[in-house]
């Protein structure tokens, strides 16, 4: 997202002049002008650009060779030269088939230098173009972007400036590739733009261009769906047993049955438990943890609504330097937040584990356990984006308004699986699983700390201690050694750098450890009640908040974008303080809600409506990237782009993901969990291995409570 802004707002400033004589310190772009008179006049001679090619090949028949300018035809030439033969004839005659693939062609877009670069005219009129012209040919409609370096007919001639590259839709018969395009409409723009080549004016990539043909299924696509079809049908028909022969009957329904039934996973997943009724319940813990799933899946929305085209691009500019885009710009905090949960979870419910088994813990059923309990959902979304995502988002800009490429799953999808895609390869097969990726390798080392807590108590939390600094001390290395920016407006995030600071577990350590030392407290301390002042709990609150408000504002002041950037060592104690004063400040609304210091906060948070979303919400972190990869590659005009519209975004995406993910909690994750008891947990009541989740709903559904339990 922040290499996004910083590509596409500095190259409008510049360009656009939303400055006047504007000097760009950051990209090296210079004091000019903007267009002049005649320019603009040249532009805009190609508003009617397809009626002009009408007009300039309306006499075009096969025998036209000479219009490939020398080159020499293949047979694919000597069919797109007769189809476009066909093409203009038809028009000359009034075919709705050629009329239609004519009116799909864009234009020049209204509002240039207000940011609008794109007109993807009527992407499904022209794919949806198959006429029969004669006995086993038809002819079908193929859209392409065509592509004006506007910036450098004006004399630039930068990488960063491709941004402001103009790019409309054309429409041409399908046999008809990219280059012999470019062969045509060269032709054509000679004589509109008054030049002797047009060569260097326009470009035509193959990869844009789109026909209505459906790609065939491969095997392993009617695998995925003939599985899932299978889990849909097993449902619906344990569904409909358990609601026709169990009925509201005591007797529970059978165990099969049971496991498949919507009707009784739902009753698990919608339970209402009065916060009254369990005193010994970290009760606020699911309002935190829904409330930053929101978090999440806002950010992204942004990240969606950055990337896509709009007619307003230039209001980025604005909007960057607004006080509430650092809400978006510093989401990732939501991550730590799930970070802080994982490590308190992990030792609230391990110690008092290992307190009635003496010290004993079977490390490798651990493991596992935890392992089959998140890697089916995790394989569901690899074959589901893998293969069923390309047919269902077909759209002109599917392979740039998106998320991640899903086609490096065929490479790396093992390397998910085995949640080791944050270091093993730099081609990651669902974006957001590296954070599954850091989590479960923190979860690794959590039986040695759990260990060394039971043995050596506080000593053993002094070392966790001397851990944490350690590694936030190798982050701030990391910065200062490297030399990263890491602020927005010093270049794309992405890369290297993401790859060093974001990705590691190392740099997401600090929070889950400061969780785990959390969460060492309150095992210490079950069941006491502090007694504190209010001038204390003031105090408490007042430095809680003004850490996490100095979190996510303190590089507001850097945030225009012509203001100097922080030194790169300011810029290193920033992001590795934040790391530990984000969890601390955690730290104290756990403690005041549990404590009953936490008045409105602790109501709002310790609200039981908060229960089933945040039963759903491993669920729905999982799959709320495939519900905007869907809605967004598949975008046929620019948008206009507010925060108010990129919230009802936000809110339709939501809510499609609640549906899709309520839909694969019944089908996959009751189920799978019901198969791990079955064939993992002892028949007799034995010690149990430890069990805590530390994906960002953090718990098994169906072990909501026991987890909570302090």
């Amino acid at each position: 997202m922040k290499g996004v802004l910083a590509t596409l707002l500095l190259s409008w400033l510049s360009l656009a002049r939303a400055e006047p004589h504007f000097i760009d310190w950051e990209v090296g772009v210079g004091e000019q002008d903007g267009f002049s008179m005649v320019d603009y006049e040249r532009l805009m001679d190609l508003r009617s650009l397809g009626t002009e090619f009408f007009r300039h090949f309306r006499n075009i028949s096969e025998a036209d060779s000479e219009l490939l300018e020398g080159r020499l035809p293949s047979q694919q030439d000597l069919v797109c030269l007769a189809d476009m033969a066909q093409f203009m004839q038809s028009l000359t005659t009034g075919r709705l088939w050629a009329l239609n693939m004519i009116d799909s062609w864009g234009t020049i877009p209204a509002g240039y230098l207000k940011g609008n670069i794109i007109d993807m005219g009527n992407y499904d009129e022209c794919t949806r173009v198959h006429k029969a012209v004669s006995e086993g040919h038809s002819i079908q409609g193929k859209y392409c972007l065509l592509e004006l370096p506007i910036a450098k007919w004006l004399g630039f001639d930068m990488d960063l400036l491709k941004a402001t590259n103009i790019r409309t839709a054309v429409c041409f018969p399908s046999s008809c590739s990219a280059a012999l395009m470019e062969t045509f409409l060269g032709q054509l723009l000679q004589r509109l733009l008054s030049v002797s080549d047009a060569k260097d004016k326009f470009a035509i990539d193959e990869a844009t261009c789109r026909t209505g043909e459906t790609p065939s299924l491969d095997s392993l696509t009617i695998v995925t769906i003939v599985l899932l079809s299978v889990l849909a049908s097993a449902t619906i028909i344990c569904t409909v047993y358990d609601y026709l022969l169990c009925g509201d009957k005591k007797t529970p329904p059978p165990r099969l049955v049971g496991t498949f039934s919507a009707r009784a996973s739902s009753r698990s997943l919608f339970a209402i438990v009065d916060p009254k009724s369990s005193p010994n319940v970290i009760h606020c813990l699911n309002g935190i943890r829904c409330l930053s799933l929101m978090w999440v899946i806002f950010g992204h929305e942004y990240i969606y609504a950055l990337k896509s085209p709009s007619i307003n691009q230039s209001d980025l500019l604005s909007w960057v330097q607004q006080a509430f885009s650092s809400f978006i710009i510093y989401a990732p905090f939501s991550v730590d937040t799930f970070f802080f949960l994982s490590g308190l979870l992990v030792v609230v419910v391990s110690l008092r584990f290992l307190e009635k088994t003496k010290g004993r813990i079977n490390v490798p059923l651990m493991y596992l356990h935890r392992y089959l309990r998140l890697t089916p959902m995790v394989a569901a979304v690899i074959l589901v984006s893998m293969k069923l995502l390309p047919l269902l988002d077909d759209g002109p800009l599917s392979e740039e308004v998106n998320f991640g490429d899903y086609a490096v799953c065929e490479r790396t999808w093992f390397w998910t699986l085995l949640y080791l895609q944050n270091y093993a390869t730099k081609e990651i097969c669902i974006p957001h699983s590296w954070y599954l990726a850091v989590d479960m390798q923190l979860y690794l080392v959590a039986p040695f700390l759990l260990i060394a807590l039971y043995r050596w108590g506080k000593k053993g939390a002094a070392g966790i201690l001397l851990l944490m600094l350690l590694l936030s001390s190798c982050l701030f290395a990391t910065i200062l050694t490297n030399k990263y920016q890491v602020i927005f407006k010093k270049g794309d995030p992405t890369g290297e750098k993401q790859r060093k600071l974001y990705f590691p577990s190392h740099t997401h350590a600090a929070p889950w450890l400061i969780g785990f030392l959390f969460g060492y407290f309150v095992h210490l301390n079950r069941g006491r009640q502090f007694q504190l002042s209010r001038l204390v709990v003031w105090a408490g609150w007042l430095l809680c908040l003004a850490t996490i408000f100095a979190s996510i504002f303190a590089m507001y002041p850097y945030a225009k974008l012509l203001e100097p950037s922080p030194s790169v060592l300011t810029q290193a104690v920033f992001y590795t303080l934040t790391r530990m004063g984000w969890p601390l400040a955690l730290c104290w609304v756990f403690f005041a809600c549990m404590q009953g210091h936490g008045g409105l906060a602790n109501s709002f948070l310790s609200s039981p409506l908060w229960q089933p979303l945040s039963r759903l919400s491993y669920s729905a972190y999982i799959w709320h990237v495939f519900i905007g990869e869907v809605s967004h590659r598949r975008i046929r005009t620019p948008l206009h782009f507010t925060n108010f519209d990129t919230m009802l975004s936000f809110w339709s995406t939501f809510g499609f993901t609640l549906l899709i993910s309520y839909a694969f909690y019944i089908m996959i994750e009751v189920p799978m969990t019901g198969f791990e008891a079955f064939i993992l947990r002892p028949r007799k009541p034995t010690a149990q291995p430890v069990e805590a989740q530390a994906e960002p709903p953090v718990e098994s559904p169906s072990e909501t409570e026991p987890k909570q339990s302090v």
